[in-house]
């Protein structure tokens, strides 16, 4: 992907902490979070609003929508105005013909609300300007923003999902298992962080512990045993887990990490984009 020169990007909308409001469309979860966040930080922002609510006033306006509601809610909005998107999944086409570009913070939010200190965000634009915008929205939420070609979007949603929601499903099914035998889930939590730390210390294949790595198959089957008796629904997931984990403790340790190297790159700080 090409390197943005920063010399030649022009200056940043009027929107920050000092310039005009943001206005932020939809009131949902991640809405609502922006909208605090960014409020907190000292920038103007109106919302977060309803469809068809920021027609007037605002120097931009991001839509925090669900994906088939973007193109409907942008259609509403006047030019004249950048508008983003906060979809990981979706490009910028479904914002024609605003200036369109797309924020998406790659945390978790959930009822009480989020952090997005120090989180990862895919942005991209389809101007210099507008993706200085997201840039600076990125920046001002603590955000480390990077730039995700079109192309790449679903692949990258994808390994989010699997990262955050699916993550959850699997250790809705240990929890199901460790109940049936007396265990609640408190006692597997440290083990989880233990299990994630050493992944993102360490990378994949070194962080993999267990009977598939070891070789230990009696294990394996007695395990599998218990989950046809406790939790046939499982099995499926059980046995498709267990292929996956010893295709990986079949990898070179030094040789994942270098595949798995990401596409996208990281955004210079918003300042040095027009310094």
């Amino acid at each position: 992907m090409r390197e943005l020169d920063r010399d030649l990007l022009p200056p940043l909308y009027g929107c920050g902490p000092d310039a005009g409001p943001l206005a932020i469309v939809g009131r949902g979860r991640l809405g609502t979070a922006l909208a605090s966040a960014l409020r907190e930080a000292g920038w103007a922002v109106i919302g977060p609003l309803g469809r068809g609510a920021a027609r007037q006033r605002a120097q931009a306006v991001l839509l925090c929508v669900p994906d088939a509601e973007i193109e409907p809610a942008a259609s509403l909005l006047d030019l004249g105005q950048p508008v983003g998107h906060c979809s990981g999944a979706s490009g910028l086409e479904l914002l024609a013909p605003h200036e369109a570009f797309s924020i998406h913070p790659l945390m978790t939010i959930t009822g009480d609300g989020g952090d997005f200190r120090g989180a990862g965000a895919a942005i991209a634009a389809g101007t210099p300007r507008a993706l200085a915008l997201a840039a600076e929205i990125a920046r001002t939420l603590g955000l480390r923003a990077v730039e995700i070609a079109e192309r790449d979007r679903a692949a990258y949603h994808a390994a989010a999902s699997i990262a955050s929601n699916f993550l959850v499903t699997l250790e809705a099914a240990a929890e199901r298992l460790a109940l049936s035998a007396g265990a609640d889930r408190e006692l597997l939590v440290p083990l989880v962080r233990a299990t994630i730390e050493n992944w993102a210390r360490l990378g994949p294949r070194r962080a993999l512990t267990g009977p598939v790595e070891r070789g230990d198959e009696r294990t394996v089957a007695r395990q599998r045993e218990a989950v046809a008796e406790r939790a046939p629904e499982l099995l499926t997931v059980f046995d498709a887990l267990v292929e996956s984990t010893r295709a990986l403790a079949d990898e070179d340790p030094g040789g994942l990490e270098d595949r798995s190297a990401p596409k996208g790159r990281d955004v210079p700080a918003p300042e040095a984009l027009w310094a």
